[in-house]
């Protein structure tokens, strides 16, 4: 099947690949159009031939790099002039390596990387982090072998609001936008009607709400993509999942996209603003019915629930309202607490086993609360692990998520691991 079938596929909903996204593997190479040619990857890459050499948007992540140049190679044999980096997650900006020593090899002139001026401070902090950011991702992706990178290539040329380019005869237009980062760049190729939108389009509900890292910008987001609208392209070729083909497809895919970050942005300012708690705006804000059901905009790796938290911490700070949560006593102390009044961490363990059984969302979610209350006040019970193990793998068969699904599993493996340190150890 090739590429322009499948992606009309996935957008009429009847190819349910779609919920691996922005998950997939490397693919093979497939022009979109005369001289521009789209690299399906966990992070996609887009190369455009010029009369004077190759330039890319993204180039793959450090497990991907050497197979992109492979495959690359296999459609041109024009050096790489430049490499746009859409934004700075790893999978994205870690390519460059192998055409860099093709170029040494060959006698080329070395590539020139661009990017926008937020990207070193993000990778300083990637370093700083690294720690952390190995662990969430380990966690996120159900990956414990992943490491993360401490050595990243640098932009050789940063730009703050707009830049343009030729490479050859061929105009390149970038744009800042903020989104799922702050250091983001969307990519207009004019003269052929391709757009590169990095992750702001990306065939899920917008990664706007990511439990595990830093803020995104859902309203800048919104913003970004009516911009891009405007510009009226043919061809939308995104960080994750298929290209879209066609003019109206392209406007439809990001007016929508934009329309859902802009009401969940609404109706949580909304409640902010009457003084609601962070509890009543994730049970009271809904995605609008007729953008759940767009098979672009399903929650398979995001989820709207997080987007309000993001939204939320974005305007409102990290409180959630609950004075009990200003300065909580230490999670193990109140679990003990709870696991007494109930005549012990067992008891507790009792009805979130009698709430798995509801087979209802909020008995989950309670579960899912009493079981992690009971290990916390009792972490060496073997009985108590046993059922914290179940409950977390019934609440990550149920995630439709990537991220809940991550979390969940972790937490089941957690419990099931041999090492010591996996009980909760720490006061601080």
């Amino acid at each position: 099947m090739d590429i322009v079938e499948l992606s009309d596929r996935r957008w009429r909903g009847d190819d349910l690949g779609q919920r691996s996204n922005p998950l997939g593997g490397l693919d093979h190479l497939a022009e979109i159009t005369e001289d521009v040619a789209f690299l399906p990857n966990f992070a996609n890459c887009t190369a455009v031939a010029t009369d004077d050499g190759l330039v890319m948007v993204d180039t793959g992540s450090p497990l991907t790099a050497a197979l992109v140049h492979r495959e690359i190679r296999t459609w041109t044999a024009l050096p790489l002039r430049c490499a746009v980096f859409s934004h700075g997650h790893i999978d994205h900006v870690f390519g460059v390596g192998p055409f860099e020593e093709e170029s040494r090899d060959k006698g080329w002139r070395a590539p020139h990387v661009i990017a926008h001026a937020a990207m070193p401070q993000r990778f300083d902090r990637y370093v700083l982090t690294a720690g952390y950011n190995e662990i969430i991702n380990q966690r996120q992706f159900a990956a414990p072998a992943l490491r993360w990178p401490r050595h990243y290539r640098y932009p050789d040329e940063t730009y703050e609001l707009e830049h343009d380019f030729r490479v050859g005869s061929t105009q390149f237009s970038l744009r800042h936008e903020k989104g799922e980062t702050d250091d983001a760049t969307v990519t207009w190729i004019p003269e052929r009607g391709v757009l590169c939108s990095g992750d702001l389009f990306i065939w899920n509900s917008p990664n706007a709400g990511n439990p595990q890292k830093v803020q995104r910008y859902p309203l800048e987001w919104a913003q970004a993509l009516r911009r891009m609208v405007d510009l009226d392209a043919q061809f939308l070729l995104p960080g994750h999942g298929l290209p879209i083909f066609g003019r109206e497809r392209v406007r439809q895919a990001l007016s929508e996209t934009a329309e859902y970050l802009e009401s969940l942005v609404e109706q949580t300012l909304a409640l902010m603003n009457d003084g609601a708690r962070l509890a009543d705006a994730l049970a009271e804000v809904t995605v609008p019915r007729h953008l759940a059901e767009r098979p672009y905009l399903q929650p398979f790796y995001d989820e709207p629930e997080f987007i309000v938290r993001n939204i939320w911490r974005l305007y409102g700070g990290w409180w959630d309202g609950n004075p009990a949560n200003l300065r909580p006593a230490h999670e193990r102390a109140l679990a003990r607490e709870l696991a007494q009044l109930a005549g012990g961490a067992h008891q507790l363990c009792v009805r979130a086993e009698l709430l798995l059984e509801e087979d209802s969302d909020e008995g989950f979610r309670l579960a899912g609360h009493l079981a992690e209350m009971a290990w916390l006040a009792s972490p060496s019970d073997a009985g108590i692990q046993d059922v914290r193990r179940r409950v977390f793998h019934a609440l990550a068969s149920r995630a439709t998520s990537t991220m809940s699904r991550g979390v969940f599993s972790w937490a089941e493996r957690e419990t099931s691991s041999d090492d010591h340190s996996s009980s909760p150890s720490h006061d601080s």
